[in-house]
């Protein structure tokens, strides 16, 4: 009884000295970790809520655009562009590019996935080795030749204690996110372009038939000059002063086919279309429309406008990278794992006698890298104060271009109304001029002049109409185009009273 107390009593204590062993070790696994920098105080990020209009800017519709704000322009032409622009797979070179973008950031993310929780392998080895006669193994080994296999599968088990993995996979996630943002940018960005560049196009044609008939119209003075000079009645600087109109109007119409045939090219290259493309389009009348503006921009800018989103997401990314960073400083623990079968014969490879295996943790500790971790970290930190600093221009930018349309549509608008009223009192002077030809009370040189006076205005209130229009695209491109931020890829919305975590 005595001997059996004897031999026993000393197990608890050894257990209890390796508890305490362990404990220890931890203790000083933790101390003698890298010293993390303090957190640094973050850059403040702009509230969107306090980011308002002027007052003085109204339009006459108030609302958003619509996901596919081209269709209330009512152009069947316009529809199948971007029909044929925006399609999945279309050709379009930009969205190639964002597309291709977004597929670089799933990789990414798989790979940080990958990264994560238990990795299992497998391997398999034969060599031929002949050991040496004078170096560790003695006789019959040393001074032989052997022919040895292995098969072994293994495991290791990341328990990822601090974080580490978590916020990488966050940080790759919040890259996709924001590169899809990206992907919806640049599709509203497109739309914005071929609708500008289409009825620039339409206006550019207009303008080539509306400079035919004041073409039309100084022939008809000149041959009217010539002949009033024959009778007598003229002197030739009238006829003069014709024909150097009339070539005026043949020079413009030289320029408005070369501009036409660029805006043209320009299209086309936007759909990434070849040479044949484009060629069933024809001529239409602008059309009329109604710009759109909300009476308050506030959050509701931020969910429009996918710019807005990438750089929120890139904000969120760069939080979750300075988590993986401070994650660096502390040890890591993982589990592994080793089976096999070792033989140094091929034969007796499968026998019960050849197994091995292997089962133990792992612990890692940076205790000496300290300067590199400092270093990543610090890093991290000055790229989270860049990216917000960036997301803060992006608010000012996106609220100063929607003012800055805003304000340039009402300006247009005034201006059009203007034209109007001068177009309708130079018709009143045309069909002044036609009943006193009627009546023999003038002749019919003063009828052309008054004619091509009307045709010089609608040629002026053809390119106040264009820019009205460019004016227009421009606000629901700044407006976001329709967009809308996909319920699963909502940014994260942390409260203002919130206390911010140090990172």
């Amino acid at each position: 009884m005595l001997q059996w107390t004897k031999y026993k009593s000393p197990i608890p204590l050894v257990l209890r000295a390796g508890a305490v062993a362990a404990t220890l070790a931890f203790g000083l696994a933790l101390a003698g970790c890298a010293p993390m920098p303090p957190a640094q105080q973050a850059l403040p990020q702009r509230d969107l809520a306090d980011a308002q209009l002027t007052a003085s800017i109204k339009l006459a519709r108030d609302g958003w655009p619509d996901a596919q704000w081209w269709s209330a322009y009512n152009d069947p032409q316009l529809n199948a562009l971007m029909a044929q622009a925006l399609q999945p797979q279309g050709n379009a070179p930009t969205l190639q590019v964002a597309a291709a973008r977004i597929g670089a950031a799933h990789a990414a993310l798989q790979t940080a996935r990958a990264a994560q929780g238990l990795d299992v392998d497998f391997k398999a080895s034969a060599n031929r080795q002949r050991y040496s006669a004078t170096g560790l193994f003695p006789a019959p080994i040393g001074g032989s030749v052997y022919n040895e296999a292995t098969l072994q599968l293994g495991g290791t088990y990341d328990f990822d204690w601090w974080g580490l993995h978590r916020s990488q996979i966050a940080a790759a996630m919040g890259e996709v996110h924001a590169r899809q943002a990206e992907l919806a940018q640049a599709e509203r960005s497109l739309s914005a372009e071929i609708a500008q560049s289409y009825f620039a196009l339409q206006a550019d044609w207009a303008m080539q038939a509306n400079l035919r008939q004041l073409r039309d119209a100084r022939q008809a003075l000149l041959e009217d000059a010539k002949r009033r000079i024959a009778q007598g009645v003229a002197a030739i600087a009238v006829q003069r002063h014709a024909e150097a109109a009339l070539a005026e109007t043949g020079q413009q119409i030289a320029d408005i086919d070369v501009q036409a045939g660029r805006e043209r090219e320009a299209l086309r290259a936007l759909l990434g279309a070849d040479g044949k493309a484009l060629a069933d389009l024809k001529p239409l009348p602008l059309p009329e429309s109604a710009a759109a503006l909300p009476s308050s921009l506030g959050i509701e800018l931020l969910a429009r406008r996918p710019d807005l989103q990438a750089a929120r997401w890139r904000v969120q990314a760069s939080l979750s990278r300075i988590d993986a960073a401070q994650a660096a400083f502390y040890p890591s623990l993982n589990l592994t794992a080793l089976f096999g079968q070792d033989s140094l014969s091929l034969g007796n490879l499968m026998q019960a006698g050849s197994r091995t295996f292997f089962i133990g943790p792992a612990l890692s500790l940076p205790i000496f890298d300290s300067g590199r971790l400092q270093a990543r970290l610090g890093s991290e930190r000055n790229a989270r104060d860049a990216m917000i600093a960036e997301y803060n221009q992006a608010i000012v930018n996106a609220v100063r271009e929607v003012a800055q349309e805003g304000v340039s549509l009402q300006g247009l608008e005034r201006e059009q109304a203007r034209r109007a009223e001068a177009e309708q009192a130079d018709r009143a002077l045309l069909d002044g001029a036609q009943r006193r030809l009627r009546a023999g009370l003038a002749d019919r040189a003063a009828v052309l002049d008054a004619q091509a006076v009307v045709l010089q205005e609608q040629a002026l209130a053809l390119q106040l109409r264009e820019r009205q229009l460019n004016t227009e695209v421009a606000l629901i491109r700044a407006l976001g185009g329709g967009y809308r931020q996909a319920p699963e890829s909502a940014p994260v919305q942390v409260s203002a009273n919130a206390p911010a975590p140090a990172r």
